[in-house]
């Protein structure tokens, strides 16, 4: 069986798969949930201070130098606080059988099963 160009079909699954629904199915989906269109379902969904960013509101273009001073200026607001994540799981001892059976396995780290 050949393949010729007239046979790809531009809203065939691998490229519909990039590139989002066809118009048909975008009517379909929206007629489903009773939006009468997509900027009604965004303006039904999404506050307009989420929607309306201006160039003025999103400031003037940054070095990458400036950006990096700006983002530290940033993060060093940030509050360091104790993490409990973790603690009390320390000084276990794992039983042998289970550090080599289970932890140890080579079958975890290889790709390589015994009867090759």
């Amino acid at each position: 069986m050949s393949f010729h160009l007239t046979d790809y079909d531009p809203y065939d699954f691998a490229k519909r798969r990039h590139i989002g629904p066809a118009p048909g199915e975008i009517d379909e989906m929206l007629a489903a949930i009773g939006a009468e269109s997509l900027e009604v379902l965004i303006d039904d969904t999404l506050r307009l201070t989420a929607r309306s960013l201006d160039d003025d509101e999103i400031g003037k273009a940054m070095s990458e130098r400036d950006m990096l001073h700006h983002m530290h200026e940033i993060a060093g607001r940030n509050k360091v606080l104790t993490s409990l994540i973790g603690q009390g799981y320390y000084g276990t001892t794992t039983p042998p059988v289970i550090l080599r059976n289970i932890l140890e396995n080579p079958a975890w780290y290889t790709a390589y099963t015994p009867y090759q």
